[in-house]
């Protein structure tokens, strides 16, 4: 089975890259992208991993895996390798493939009420923010989870909130969670791990960490943010990090859940995307 999946995904690839397969609407969006973009995928290749076995009865078996996609992309005369890790689910009929299919994320996030206290009663702290540091973090684990946090079913946040943290972001308002943006002793605030919560404390805070709005996102550097509201209801779903610019300057990010490498910032090409879709652009202060 595992030699079949193998095949498969090869195959899978091959295909929609020659365009001989209309039916991956992923790829297909990318590839639209980027010809808008002027760029082109002139290499990919995935490969899977098994991550649970799920026999339904003695002929019916689900497989849950993981593809790790890898595109070399080309635009005008700059080249790139984008990553994306896509989580599946295939069933199979007497060892015969029947469907094959991406497990959508679904974002269960704490409840919290809003507005939340962000500001508290303290004198503002200058801090150097090192967005080098900031994208060596995001590029180490984009694809891996540090021992030292938490794992959450639904990490984006949690994931910028550590990279902003390695840039020598400072924390503030422990032990209150609906206060500040900090992690310690295994505890967090609800702006540490909560995209709705990090959209809000980036648009407000005073002090500690700060960031300013923009509305452009080429205006945005190495180590910023930017938030996601996929349904464009006002509440925000997910949220990356800088970590390089394309041909045009626009940014290219990291993040989890979805793990991503050097992805175009618009995900466009992501199942979670509509329309509605609303974006917030943060460029984190550096008082240095």
């Amino acid at each position: 089975m595992i030699q079949q999946l193998q095949s498969l995904l090869e195959r899978r690839v091959n295909h929609c890259i020659s365009d001989q397969d209309s039916g991956c609407l992923k790829i297909e969006k990318k590839k639209t992208m980027l010809h808008k973009r002027s760029g082109e995928i002139i290499k990919a290749k995935a490969t899977g991993k098994i991550i649970n076995r799920l026999e339904k009865d003695e002929q019916s078996t689900d497989v849950l895996y993981d593809v790790h996609f890898t595109y070399v992309i080309k635009q005008r005369d700059q080249f790139y390798i984008e990553e994306e890790l896509e989580h599946r689910k295939a069933t199979f009929y007497k060892e015969e493939l029947m469907t094959d299919d991406e497990i959508p994320i679904i974002e269960s996030q704490e409840k919290v009420t809003f507005p939340l206290e962000w500001q508290q009663d303290m004198e503002r702290v200058s801090y150097h923010y090192d967005r080098l540091k900031a994208v060596q973090y995001a590029e180490r684990w984009w694809n891996d989870y540090n021992p030292q946090y938490k794992k959450f079913p639904v990490d984006c946040t949690s994931f910028i909130s550590q990279c902003l943290h390695a840039g020598g972001a400072p924390m503030r308002g422990y032990p209150n969670r609906g206060s500040g943006w900090w992690y310690r002793d295994n505890n967090w605030s609800y702006s540490w791990s909560v995209a709705h919560s990090l959209r809000w404390y980036l648009g407000t805070s005073k002090v500690g960490l700060r960031a300013n709005e923009v509305q452009d996102p080429r205006e945005l550097q190495l180590g910023d943010v930017i938030c996601y509201d996929f349904q464009g209801d006002g509440r925000f779903d997910h949220s990356t990090i800088v970590t390089a610019k394309d041909a045009n300057g626009m940014p290219l990010v990291n993040a989890h859940t979805t793990n991503s490498r050097m992805r175009y910032w618009s995900y466009e090409d992501s199942s979670a995307y509509t329309d509605n879709i609303n974006y917030k652009f943060f460029t984190i202060v550096d008082d240095q």
